[in-house]
């Protein structure tokens, strides 16, 4: 079969099964609309389906006519908590709720492969895992579906996992991949500092927590650039800071949160560590007291180099070579598709979206509130989909 001209017959359902799932988004892990939407496309393949337990997740199978391994293939359903500002007459009917990161093209890219490769059932040598996750951005969804099985639903585990994330400031249609690492761990860090409030105009009968605040902030930041390799780097953002009320009231307490990313293990735990040493040390110097929350995200998304040669193989013979590129250095965007490719072998790859009338320089990127995602490009993935299932499964 070919697929690229199946996936084109099938892209009008497609793109409409998108645009559905757009209007009505959902967020975490409970998507009851979303899997009733995916179930209700699968329904009349020749699939094993199951559903989450504890999460809004589907499960499908899809058995070879011969015997093989087992592979998987993964598309995240869940929107974030922003306000859409496109304009589309498809916009999200749902106040605050957008899918903004393009999760609508990845379900819908998921059950067009599933569709191209029912159709050549008998000639799969081996079973097809289809990974349909909620929860991705945030808590969640990689970790509870693995705890549920998902790498067992086909028997045994599957050789090899791929997952295609479209991006809004890629050129269209172009495929991008990479060997090693390719997006960044996420952990989280949550400082408290206390202090003893007092009237702002005495500030020696009080203990000021938001000068210590001030100063971990600074001393956070010249902490990675003085404290880390620029060869395996780390990046710390303060993203909220709050303290006090009013102007001439010195508050008892100070509070900042701060995202953490870092690209291999070693530099991930030094860096855990280290906030925790330079905000504890500045608060123990100026008499103060602190509370360090550290929550572990998602750890590095890390590709197969021979899974990402295959998949590069393969954009590049079903689509050209023009429409692959290698990515020269890692996403600084994090997955928890990392969870999934910590156990199996696979490659985690993009493909742009940016529709063709606007430039991917200036473009909204993933997450904005005017993030636009060009849904010609659902057909060619899942064309490139079912061709990585299909030729993975030939080579055993």
């Amino acid at each position: 079969m070919n697929f690229r001209e199946s996936a084109a017959k099938i892209s009008d359902d497609l793109v409409a099964l998108r645009r559905s799932l757009h209007r009505e988004p959902e967020l975490g892990l409970h998507l009851p609309k979303t899997q009733a939407a995916v179930l209700s496309a699968l329904a009349g393949l020749p699939l094993e389906i199951t559903t989450g337990r504890s999460l809004s997740s589907v499960v499908a199978v899809l058995r070879g006519g011969r015997p093989g391994p087992s592979v998987l293939l993964r598309g995240d359903m869940d929107a974030l908590p922003v306000t859409e500002q496109t304009g589309l007459d498809f916009s999200s009917t749902i106040p605050g709720v957008m899918h903004a990161c393009g999760h609508d093209l990845h379900t819908a890219i998921l059950v067009g492969a599933a569709r191209l490769l029912s159709a050549v059932r008998d000639n799969l040598a081996g079973d097809v895992i289809f990974m349909f996750q909620p929860g991705e951005e945030g808590p969640g969804g990689a970790q509870p579906m693995l705890a549920e099985g998902v790498l067992s639903a086909a028997g045994d585990p599957p050789v090899a996992a791929y997952c295609l994330h479209v991006s809004a400031v890629f050129p269209h249609g172009m495929f991008f991949g990479r060997r090693g690492v390719f997006g960044a761990a996420h952990d989280t860090c949550k400082v408290r500092v206390r202090g003893k409030g007092g009237h702002g105009s005495t500030p020696f009968r009080a203990r000021d927590p938001i000068p210590a605040a001030c100063e971990m902030v600074l001393a956070l930041q010249t902490m990675v650039t003085r404290g880390f390799d620029v060869f395996d780097p780390v990046v710390l953002t303060v993203g909220r800071f709050h303290a006090g009320t009013v102007d001439n009231v010195i508050p008892a307490t100070a509070e900042f949160a701060a995202s953490l990313r870092s690209f291999s293990n070693p530099a991930r735990e030094k860096l855990i560590r280290r906030t925790t040493e330079v905000v504890e040390g500045i608060a123990a110097a100026q008499g103060l007291e602190v509370d360090v929350e550290l929550e572990r995200g998602y750890p590095a998304v890390v590709n197969d180099a021979g899974e990402a040669d295959f998949a590069a193989a393969t954009a590049a013979e079903v689509f050209g070579d023009q429409r692959y590129q290698w990515l020269e250095n890692p996403k600084t965007g994090s997955e928890d598709m990392s969870f999934v490719l910590e156990k199996v072998p696979g490659a985690y790859l993009n493909l742009g979206a940016c529709p063709p009338d606007l430039d991917p320089m200036t473009a909204a990127t993933n997450h904005s509130p005017d993030a636009l995602f060009d849904d010609a490009v659902i057909a060619d993935g899942s064309a490139f989909f079912a061709e990585m299932a299909s030729r993975r499964l030939a080579r055993g």
